[in-house]
Parts: structure tokens; C-alpha cells; sequence
């Protein structure tokens, strides 16, 4: 009994000391590779993605992605409770499933884990998640989910997203264009950003008259 206690404890803190040194490096060297984007490989699509400094992305792109997935972004410290307990208490009542996730649980689930796996996942992202928050900050964490963020089958990140759809760099979104492509985030294999029809063009267009009320009400002062 006592072995089998001391051999848990050292996978523990072998999974403590590595999952920190993981994040370490990702503070610095941008994911090369994501479990999400093994999973295109293998179903068959191939994987574009190009890494752009959050300094080269159009402030609109992240003001877009505030405004449409995590609105408190720049105040919590990972995890928006009140969110969760709103979602907890819709999904309780029965219908479409959703969640409370924030930019940066997202981030940490697509940097470091896979999609699914129910709450064993759930565990780990929030490990992960408290560490990018401790070990990265907020740049950081905007900078590696604006480019590792699915925006399509097999496009990675708001620049491939932005040269599959409109043809131009991230450096030149307009607020419409950047409200679209933060309209597709949450479905990236079923929602198309140009030329788009019912939902997504009505909730794209929402999100980009809420990017002006993002950056005057200062919900992308830890940005700035």
C-alpha cells in the first residue's frame, strides 16, 4: 500500500514538474503542433496555420474575440464563475448543451490537450489554465489563441483564417471581418466566414459593432 502510494506521488509530481516546464517553453516558443490539428492530419485534411505576433494581428481580431467568447477576459484569473454557473444552470434545464469557458481555458485546452474526455479533461484544463495565467499573462494568452484557434477544417489561427476568407493578412481586418471570423471560433468545422448566411452573419455583425465597445470601455486594457 505504501508503494503504490509513493509510486502515485512521484507521477504526480513528475506530472506537476513537466506540464510546468511545457508551458515554460510555450511562454516563448510558439506550439509547433496541437492534438486538434493531429486529428485533421488524421481524418485526412492537411493543416494550415502561419504564427503571428499578436503585435502584427489587427487589435480589432482580439477586441472581436473579447466581444464574442470572453467578455471579462482582461479582469478574471482564468475562469469566469459566474459563466459557468450560468451554463451549469442551462444545461440543467435541458436543450443545447453549452459551456462556460473562458479565452483562456480554450487556450489551454487547445495548447496542451485534446478535444472530448469529458471531465478528466475538465481537470487538466483548469491545471493548465491556472499555470498559463500564473506563467504567461494576458498577451501571451491572446497571442497563442488567436493562433492556434481552429477558424476552419484544417485553417489554425485568425492569419490563415483571414488569407482563407478574405484574401489579405490579420494585420487588415476590418471589425466585420474580425466579428466574422470570432463568429466561426466556436463551430470551426460547420461555420464558414465569407459570404456568410443566417447565424453566423447576424451574430458576426453583432460582434463587430461590439468591438468599438471594447476598446472604449476598456475591456482590452490588459492588451493595450
Amino acid at each position: 500500500m505504501f508503494r503504490a502510494v509513493r509510486l502515485l506521488l512521484k507521477v504526480v509530481l513528475g506530472f506537476v514538474l513537466v506540464s510546468i516546464l511545457w508551458v515554460g517553453l510555450y511562454a516563448v516558443v510558439p506550439p509547433p503542433f496541437t492534438f486538434t490539428m493531429l486529428g485533421d492530419t488524421l481524418a485526412g485534411h492537411s493543416v494550415t496555420k502561419d504564427w503571428t505576433p499578436l503585435s502584427d494581428i489587427d487589435p480589432d481580431m482580439a477586441r472581436a474575440a473579447i466581444a464574442g467568447e470572453d467578455s471579462k477576459f482582461c479582469t478574471h484569473h482564468g475562469f469566469d464563475w459566474g459563466a459557468i454557473a450560468g451554463a451549469a444552470m442551462r444545461n440543467a434545464e435541458g436543450g443545447r448543451i453549452r459551456g462556460g469557458s473562458t479565452i483562456s481555458q480554450q487556450t489551454a485546452k487547445n495548447a496542451f490537450l485534446f478535444q472530448g474526455g469529458g471531465y478528466v479533461r475538465k481537470v487538466l484544463e483548469a491545471w493548465f489554465t491556472l499555470l498559463i495565467e500564473t506563467i504567461w499573462g494576458k498577451k501571451r494568452i491572446m497571442e497563442v489563441y488567436l493562433n492556434i484557434a481552429e477558424t476552419g477544417i484544417g485553417t489554425y489561427g485568425v492569419e490563415a483564417g483571414a488569407q482563407r476568407y478574405f484574401g489579405h493578412s490579420a494585420a487588415r481586418l476590418t471589425p466585420t471581418e474580425a466579428g466574422r471570423i470570432a463568429a466561426v471560433l466556436p463551430l470551426p468545422k460547420k461555420r464558414e466566414a465569407v459570404s456568410p448566411t443566417g447565424f453566423v452573419r447576424r451574430h458576426g455583425n453583432t460582434i463587430a459593432r461590439y468591438v468599438g465597445i471594447v476598446r472604449r470601455s476598456g475591456l482590452d486594457a490588459c492588451l493595450r
